[in-house]
This record gives C-alpha cells, structure tokens and sequence, in this order.
C-alpha cells in the first residue's frame, strides 16, 4: 500500500528527533536559558546548534515535590506534550535557528486539557513575539 504524506498531518505529529534526551544540553538549559511564565506553564529554551534538521528540541516536565504519585506526574506529561503537538505549527516554521525548549509545569492541582492548552498557546505566543523582538534589535 502507497502511503503519501499529508503536510497537514505530518505538522502535526512529535517524532522522537524532536525529544529533547540530552544531560548537556538539559543542564545548559537550567544555567544559561531563558523563561517565559503563562501559568501553570513555564518555558525554559536556549539556542542552541543542533546538528539534526529539526528546528526545536522538546522536554516536559511535572515536579515531583508537589505530585509524589508517578501516574500523576505521567498525566501532566502527557498534557503537555498534547498541548505543544497541537500549537507547534504557531513557531515551528517562523523562527530561525535551532532551539531547546523546556516545558515545567508549576500547577499545584491536576489540570484539564483546556487550561494546559491555553496556556500553552500564550507562551509559545509570547516566545515568538520574544525571539521576533530580539532578532530586530
């Protein structure tokens, strides 16, 4: 059976090349990167030079100070990276260069879908804007 790629539904998937897996650049992350705050979602992302031809490297993360129990911490994961499939397509071809993004959750209770989203959007909104406003000056 042929297969033929839908553009629309290929922008919309999160292929392991898009993973952010590595200790270094995690690290790199936490002591030379910059934040952006929409709550309960906090972005850590750093240029960085990537040598695979994928634009932004993504990691989540749920603390596990406030939610001890794994499958909770898995759940908020989870959302997450729903939320950034779905509103990759705001940045993903609109920046230049390559970078690590890092997604914290800061919530203290369970969120739903919708207020993950949400604020999924406003900070992959205000990064662009961020980013955009730098490149000018």
């Amino acid at each position: 059976m042929n297969k033929q790629l839908d553009p629309n539904r290929t922008a919309l998937t999160f292929p392991k090349k898009e993973k952010l897996k590595s200790k270094k650049t995690i690290e790199s992350l936490f002591v030379e990167g910059k934040n952006l705050r929409e709550y309960p979602i906090k972005l850590i992302y750093l240029k960085t030079t990537n040598e695979d031809e994928v634009p932004i490297k993504v990691g989540v993360v749920a603390p596990k100070k406030k939610f001890k129990k794994a499958v909770d911490r898995n759940r908020i994961k989870r959302l997450l990276r729903e939320a950034y499939r779905l509103n990759k397509t705001l940045i993903f071809n609109n920046i230049e260069g390559t970078y690590a993004f890092l997604f914290l959750y800061l919530g203290n209770k369970e969120p739903n879908f919708a207020e993950v989203d949400l604020a999924m959007k406003k900070v992959l909104a205000a990064f662009k804007e961020n980013e955009c406003h730098e490149e000018i000056d």
